[in-house]
């Protein structure tokens, strides 16, 4: 049964992801279109591309994220990390996780949208320079540039950038304005909205797979004792903000909640036992939603 997919961001937890994705090809599942926020732009970018759960796991098994960060960079001087920080906006370039996605799409035949089946990917960008939330490739003619003719890689690389973490991507219009683009994850960490139809059935079933951190969507509020505290709840509503609505929608009936709490989001030295912890609960999370899933 064909169905269209929706990942959402969380670093190194999206290798829960692999897992849900095992169950669901053994369930008879296949995948029509993808769309992705962060870590799950590029779970969403490889399904597009070809690859199946088997080969997303043997990949992830072999991958030593703490390669995707440039290893001239990591100083220990706290000096220059915030000298990094305050003139390239960020401690790592992102190179190597944008090559690594490069050689991962190469592979199967893949290096621009036009390489995949048109409406098969949706990429979700923060354009934080217009304050806006971008899809690619649908709006890369905002820019003034041909959608078919981006790379996906780059796309995705975009999607990852966590600010701060990883230097923002410049972007170019036609009137040679930049805009700088960061992590999708900012504006919609979420974004179940891109395949739901406010008052029509949708073209085919869709399901969302969400990590997180804590109870979906609880209703008590967070204990916000200082400063740190603040910025993250300012962070997590900003990104809560506009997904909640298609959300709560449905929540009861589209989301498959992946609960991964002891998990850092930026843990790059994640183990390997970690990860098939990862890949298990998105397996047994996904199980469970299946046996009362009605589409």
């Amino acid at each position: 049964m064909w169905i269209d997919i929706v990942f959402s961001g969380g670093g190194v937890k999206g290798f829960a992801f692999v897992g849900a994705l095992d169950v669901l090809e053994q369930s008879g599942y296949q995948f029509k279109r993808a769309a992705g926020t962060s870590a799950g732009a590029i779970v969403a970018a490889l399904l597009a591309a070809g690859y199946s759960s088997a080969e997303m796991k043997r990949v992830m098994e072999q991958l030593n994220p703490d390669r995707l960060l440039e290893a001239p960079d990591r100083i220990v001087f706290p000096f220059y990390k915030w000298f990094k920080i305050y003139f390239k906006m960020g401690l790592y370039s992102g190179d190597s996780l944008e090559k690594w996605l490069v050689k991962l799409l190469s592979a199967k035949g893949i290096a621009n949208f036009s390489d995949l089946p048109e409406g098969s990917l949706k990429i979700i960008v923060s354009d934080v320079s217009k304050g806006k939330m971008v899809v690619f490739p649908d709006d890369l003619k905002e820019y003034g540039m041909d959608p078919g003719s981006f790379s996906v890689a780059r796309a995705v690389r975009m999607s990852a950038g966590l600010p701060f973490f990883f230097e923002p991507i410049s972007l170019f219009d036609g009137n040679g304005e930049r805009s700088l683009m960061v992590d999708g994850g900012i504006l919609s960490n979420f974004p179940l909205w891109i395949f739901d139809t406010e008052n029509e059935l949708p073209v085919r079933p869709f399901i969302g797979l969400q990590t997180l951190g804590r109870e979906p969507y609880a209703e008590s509020p967070r204990k916000i004792k200082n400063a740190a505290d603040l910025f993250h709840g300012l962070f997590t509503a900003m990104r809560e903000a506009h997904d909640e609505k298609t959300i709560e929608k449905l929540k009861g009936s589209n989301i498959v909640f992946i609960p991964v709490d002891k998990v850092n989001t930026k843990d790059f030295q994640i183990s390997r036992s970690e990860r098939e912890r990862l890949f298990k609960i998105g397996a047994e999370e996904t199980g469970r939603f299946l046996k009362k899933w009605s589409y």
